[in-house]
């Protein structure tokens, strides 16, 4: 008799169509590895794939969501990269190993976990073993399934494209995963660093965590905040997150030669702003969707060299997937992270 497991599926776009099921346990084929999946973390993307598709040619039976942390069970035929029983954790673009990614002028490359690939949302994956690095030995199972997408989002913005930090002045939009990874690598690098957002409990938390400055954006100007707190200055470099008219907001508050580091779409997907400031400053404007697997592996040394720990606001059980997508919603101070095994 064939195992089972559980599996998280939708046989459409929508978050009523999204239900727990029994299904076959999977085999490694050849090159392939079986991973056991201990935890995996949401990001604001799986909420958008669930609910609307996010303009994906999605194939289903679908399983959503792209991080996971677990342990390889079983290897396929000439599989060599693990071996059962090391720990793993997925990359989110998992074809793209170094340097560009593929892709052309037309058609921009998008092939990633919990997207054009299958997700993460089950007791088992089966991918090829080149999908996935090594979990960094200082985190647990929880904190290592945070870091495909947040961490090496961050970690892309700012450690592989974003110049030396040191003594220059950094904005971190939000209190999120990306941003909570990013003010920690900011510190890390030197950097005098400038946290925003609308929660003046969670500013607080994140100067405890080492921010120089919380601006409360739902009480003052935090462009003109940050103009203030640098005398004019600006900030060198600016992870934005919101996107939308957001990014004009990011270019009015940056300094002469700085660097804007587009990672989120929090307020949409079609950016606005001036052109004046952009060429009159001499501003460098990157877009980041997440980054290879060599800068996720660099990033794992980093994370044990620096003892970097991911902040995360809640753990769900594996039942209850669609109570962590609510908390998704209301907004988290770092990751939430489902336990799956």
């Amino acid at each position: 008799m064939s195992e089972t497991m559980r599996r998280w599926s939708m046989d459409a776009v929508g978050r009523d169509r999204l239900k727990l099921e029994t299904v076959e346990k999977p085999k490694p084929g050849p090159g392939e590895v079986l991973v056991r999946v201990a935890a995996a973390s949401l990001n604001y993307r799986d909420k958008l794939v669930i609910e609307t598709g996010f303009g994906l040619p999605l194939a289903f039976p679908f399983t959503p969501a792209s991080d996971l942390a677990g342990v390889v069970e079983a290897a396929g035929e000439g599989a060599a990269r693990f071996k059962p029983g090391d720990r793993v954790i997925s990359a989110f673009i998992p074809e793209w190993i170094s340097g560009l990614n593929k892709g052309n002028a037309r058609t921009p490359p998008y092939r990633t976990l919990g997207g054009i690939f299958p997700g993460v949302l089950s007791d088992y994956v089966v991918f090829p073993e080149g999908w996935f690095t090594a979990t960094p030995a200082s985190l647990d199972d929880a904190q290592a399934s945070t870091l495909p997408v947040a961490g090496v989002t961050a970690w892309f913005a700012l450690m592989e494209r974003g110049g030396s930090l040191l003594g220059k002045t950094v904005v971190i939009q939000g209190t999120g995963g990306v941003s909570l990874f990013g003010l920690q690598l900011a510190k890390a690098g030197g950097a005098q660093v400038i946290v925003t957002s609308s929660s003046v409990d969670k500013l607080a938390r994140a100067k405890a965590m080492g921010a120089d400055h919380g601006i409360d954006r739902s009480q003052e100007d935090w462009v003109e905040a940050v103009l203030r707190l640098t005398g004019d200055r600006g900030a060198d470099h600016i992870v934005e997150i919101a996107g939308g008219a957001g990014l004009g907001r990011s270019i009015q508050a940056a300094a002469m030669g700085g660097r804007i580091s587009v990672v989120g779409v929090m307020e949409g997907f079609e950016v606005s702003g001036p052109v004046g400031p952009i060429m009159l400053k001499g501003l460098t404007i990157q877009g980041i969707g997440v980054g290879h697997r060599t800068a996720q592996e660099a990033f794992g040394r980093a994370v044990d060299d620096l003892g970097l720990k991911p902040v995360i606001d809640r753990r769900y059980a594996f039942e209850d997937v669609q109570a962590a997508l609510d908390h998704l919603d209301r907004g988290a101070f770092g990751k939430i992270v489902v336990d799956v095994g």
